[in-house]
């Protein structure tokens, strides 16, 4: 077996390489990616040439180690420096615990809160390190509860012989696991970074997204190979987290009074953004000119001046012209004093990119597809042309705050308030999923305050009628706690619902449309009539288009899509907005 310092010397001569192939475009590509072995069946300086197909989510360094003792188990990590720029590589060790090892893709917001509580003795300054001293302390359950932030984690304890798989409550950070039926396990924050992994089993090994809010534990053996032997939840979105207890903010005042939820919301919000700010790298901020990137973006600037950060936010628009989101974001970003960029963006250069899109997403999935495409072009411009590193977003709010314009028709509000749970569990698949790839693939790193966990676990207690549609408004409640507070100009805080890939075209003829009339050209009636896929079968031109280019990457894995997003209790045939019958622009736009 070829020894691992020769392999690192080779693995710089595929790191170029692999990476112009991660790209799509013949470009390097440039977060932080994760990626283990366990049990390998095969040379390891073969196995990790996979490892560099994530690349582009650690542009900073990349290393590969071995573990002592088991010659065929490896971890592979790819570094985006945000915190701790001098003890940053992975697999973490330290001296206190040398049987520990730990490869982690995340930022956890009260780690310092932790230390402190709990006095443990630290000998880095990286978040992460507060892992291992929970784990030596309570054990991987109460550890995973602790946390708060997002993560995903693989933690190996050689002294017991254990191996541990961990992934945040909604999915924030991606983790996928394949596992063979002889006990070989790989994980890969992205499933591209698995599909090449060779074993001895002569069935396929399968691979899924790692479940999130779940631990699995799982036996180690002599041989390198592992045995699952405890798959549970540690947190409900539900329910309120366990790490609350330790958080910044008092208890919250009790009661459903609608001045006191009101006042909480604002509270909470403030402590998710505020929490946020954690980074030595510059903080940016996505900026649509909707409500919830908006109130993000507002309270980003806020907070940094309060802090005296000694650089202004820079926020970040993407669309045509006389796209709504450009005019309102110009509006929020004069309204808050941002260093304000515009993307220019045409349709012909969206279709331009679908391709490596899709090939960064890995789904098919039609909304997710034209929403990610103005996202990958605003994130290359966010690397390219700037030094912002961390970017905030809205992610999360249409699901909490039942902000889809479906939900007007909900036939009742507990319907509505079981939706709203339905779509913050299925995030990992849709919009966090979008979120984490457009950025991730050119090395950004993201934050997405609307799912800190007591804010969603708050929210999603209130009574089910406070939280629907009011007043023809979606989003009212989150609305009107932000009423008068000059956060934002009051059109913005009242500005209907657009789209993310509606809104950044022009009001004449959508992102959609113009995708659509491209496929027109592209895909004829024969081929989608002879299309055979047992799984989610397309049904439009459009469903046909992207799962041939998904179907070129990632051929037979199309089970990694449960479903199709889909507007509810409405008779629909495509999950664009404009489409539907109760769609109503805002006059002004």
């Amino acid at each position: 077996m070829m020894q691992l310092g020769t392999f690192l010397r080779v693995a710089h001569v595929f790191r170029d390489a692999i990476s112009n192939y991660a790209s799509g475009n013949g470009e390097p590509a440039v977060m932080c990616g994760i990626w283990g072995l366990f049990g390998s069946d095969d040379c390891l300086s073969t196995q990790c040439t996979c490892a560099m197909k994530i690349a582009h989510r650690g542009p900073d360094a990349f290393r590969f180690e071995n573990v002592n003792g088991f010659t065929n188990c490896c971890f592979g990590f790819h570094r985006l420096a945000i915190v701790d720029q001098l003890y940053g590589m992975q697999p973490l060790r330290i001296k206190k615990f040398p049987y520990l090892w730990l490869c982690y893709n995340g930022e956890i917001y009260n780690h310092h809160r932790l230390r402190k509580k709990f006095e443990f003795d630290y000998q880095t300054k990286m978040d992460g390190e507060i892992l291992l001293h929970l784990y030596d302390r309570f054990g991987i359950e109460r550890m995973a509860s602790l946390l708060d932030g997002v993560f995903a984690f693989i933690l190996l304890d050689t002294a017991n012989r254990k191996v541990f798989l961990g992934r945040d409550t909604y999915g924030v950070r991606p983790m996928f696991r394949m596992m063979t039926d002889n006990g070989f396990l790989a994980v890969c924050s992205e499933a591209k970074g698995l599909t090449e992994i060779t074993h001895s089993m002569s069935t396929p090994a399968e691979i899924t997204p790692f479940p999130p809010g779940h631990f699995e534990v799982f036996d180690l053996k002599a041989s390198g190979k592992v045995e699952s032997v405890q798959l549970d939840r540690f947190h409900s979105c539900t329910d309120e987290p366990k790490h609350a207890v330790y958080d910044s903010v008092d208890p919250l005042p009790s009661g459903f009074e609608l001045e006191t939820v009101k006042s909480n919301i604002r509270t909470l919000f403030e402590n998710a953004v505020q929490k946020r700010l954690m980074a030595h790298r510059r903080i940016g901020c996505l900026l649509s000119g909707g409500l919830d990137s908006s109130l993000v973006a507002a309270m980003l600037v806020k907070l940094a001046k309060e802090a005296e950060l000694k650089y202004p936010v820079q926020t970040f628009s993407i669309g045509a012209e006389d796209s709504p989101d450009v005019l309102a974001a110009r509006k929020v970003a004069a309204h808050i004093g941002s260093e304000h960029h515009e993307v220019n963006f045409t349709p012909e250069e969206g279709i331009r990119a679908v391709d490596e899109v899709i090939f960064h997403l890995e789904t098919y999935d039609i909304t997710t597809v034209r929403a990610s495409v103005g996202m990958y072009l605003v994130s290359k411009y966010i690397r390219e042309k700037t030094d912002s590193v961390v970017i905030f977003s809205g992610e999360g709010s249409d699901e909490l705050t039942q902000g889809y314009i479906y939900f007007h028709k909900a036939p009742s509000p507990q319907a509505a308030a079981e939706d709203s749970v339905r779509l913050l569990k299925e995030l990992y698949m849709f919009d966090v999923l979008r979120a984490d790839r457009t950025t991730a693939a050119h090395g950004l790193e993201l934050r997405v305050p609307f799912l800190d966990h007591r804010f969603t676990s708050y929210y999603l207690s209130l009574p089910a009628e406070m939280r629907v549609p009011k007043d023809g408004v979606e989003k009212h409640l989150l609305r009107d706690a932000f009423k008068g507070m000059n956060l934002i100009p009051e059109e913005i805080l009242w500005r209907r619902k657009e789209a993310f890939s509606d809104g950044i075209t022009s009001m004449k003829k959508s992102w959609y449309s113009c995708l659509q009339d491209h496929i027109e050209s592209e895909v004829n009636d024969t081929q989608l009539d002879k299309a055979v896929f047992s799984h989610n079968p397309p049904r439009t031109k459009e469903a046909y288009f992207y799962r041939q280019i998904f179907e070129k990457y990632y051929p037979g894995r199309a089970s990694w899509l449960s479903h199709y997003w889909m507007p509810r209790w409405i008779k629909a045939t495509d999950p664009s907005a404009r489409t539907l019958s109760i769609y109503k622009p805002d006059k002004d736009e």
